[in-house]
């Protein structure tokens, strides 16, 4: 089924609270004037209050998983709404999903 394809715009949270952001490399593909994320992009956490016992254990970026099939933009796969994507700290432990809260709805994709 088709969804949403994500913009650099995007807003989200991990579980714990801190604020997700985006940047990208792409800069030939545009949705709604902002460019498109891909795979290689790189998504990363601010403000996580997450701890492990006594340490503070925060997330720091988002590892995507699964991304468009079909759509491929500088040889990279774009990111689609119902991307499943795993927050990690700094040590690259797995912390659950994030939550992409906000994005354009217009483009969609498979």
């Amino acid at each position: 089924m088709p969804e949403s394809i994500l913009p650099h715009t995007i807003t989200g949270i991990c579980q714990h609270g801190g604020q997700m952001s985006a940047s990208t490399s792409n800069s030939r593909v545009f949705v709604g004037g902002q460019p498109v994320l891909t795979e290689a992009d790189t998504c990363t956490i601010k403000g996580c209050g997450f701890h492990v016992g006594n340490k503070h254990q925060p997330c720091t970026k988002i590892k995507w998983q699964a991304p468009a099939t079909r759509i491929l933009i500088n040889g990279q796969h774009a990111l689609l709404r119902n991307i499943v994507g795993d927050c990690q700290s700094e040590e690259q432990f797995p912390q659950g999903p994030p939550n992409v809260n906000q994005t354009q709805v217009r483009v969609k994709g498979i």
